[in-house]
């Protein structure tokens, strides 16, 4: 089975450079799309799928065109059932989780909180973070667990381009760095680093100084695992030559017969 997550930094946006082409080019089962800045409004769809598949979709309560998360999933893949938020639907205000499950595993995508300038957000992430964590281990008491999307930080030094520059900015900071590193002793695997551990890669870019140009970028879309998924993955890829958002997708595939 082939997953694909992506950060498309806006839907409308990314349905305008080419975004159907590279969906159908990434062949996903399950697509996870964040950051979709989409905002339910009567009378208005969430743009069609390409054919062939199903979307669902969340979006932000609280803010006009902010955060916001989808996934795709291929006709015939129906789920057992959908849910947003956590297991009591907490988050869901900002639209930032959806949980699709399958009689084999539970499909979780994310859009972590961005701690923000001068980390005014890293409480409210810390709190994200543990909750999300406890959410995972609970659905992994009952079956396994694949957990993808921007998840916000870059783990490890290789996992962006200028670590000693970056210690105390979002997304690097030693808190958030210590909740990713709790949630792999919890068991869980990053799919990419398991595959690849001294493989230079990123995902994410910023649009300032022609970072991607010169691939100054960040790894911080990730597709985690559970323990009993470990034998199954067969490969996990970022696809930096994919354009379309700031973000390229990440994909895992596993052998799940």
């Amino acid at each position: 089975m082939r997953f694909v997550a992506w950060n498309v930094n806006g839907i409308r946006s990314v349905i305008g450079k080419g975004f159907s082409d590279s969906f159908l080019a990434l062949k996903p089962d399950l697509l996870f799309v964040g950051e979709t800045k989409w905002t339910d409004v009567e009378g208005k769809s969430f743009p069609t799928p390409p054919e062939g598949y199903v979307v669902v979709h969340t979006s932000s309560k609280l803010r006009k065109g902010y955060s916001g998360t989808a996934a795709y999933y291929r006709l015939g893949m129906e789920p057992l059932s959908v849910h947003f938020g956590l297991e009591d639907g907490s988050y869901d205000e900002e639209g930032r989780i959806i949980t699709l499950e399958y009689p084999a595993f539970y499909f979780v995508g994310a859009y972590v909180p961005n701690s923000g300038e001068e980390l005014k957000r890293l409480p409210y992430r810390m709190e994200f973070e543990e909750r999300m964590r406890e959410y995972l281990l609970k659905l992994d008491a009952a079956k396994p667990v694949v957990y993808c999307g921007d998840l916000n930080v870059a783990h490890e030094a290789i996992d962006l381009k200028n670590p000693d520059q970056n210690t105390h900015n979002a997304g690097f900071t030693i808190e958030e760095r210590e909740k990713m590193t709790a949630l792999l002793e919890s068991g869980f695997i990053d799919s990419f680093r398991y595959l690849h551990p001294t493989e230079v890669a990123y995902s994410w870019w910023s649009y300032r100084f022609h970072a991607r140009e010169k691939n100054a970028g960040w790894r911080i879309d990730y597709f985690i695992v559970s323990p009993a998924l470990k034998g199954k993955i067969k490969k996990a890829s970022i696809h930096g030559d994919i354009y379309g958002s700031d973000h390229c997708p990440v994909s895992l595939e596993l052998d799940l017969n």
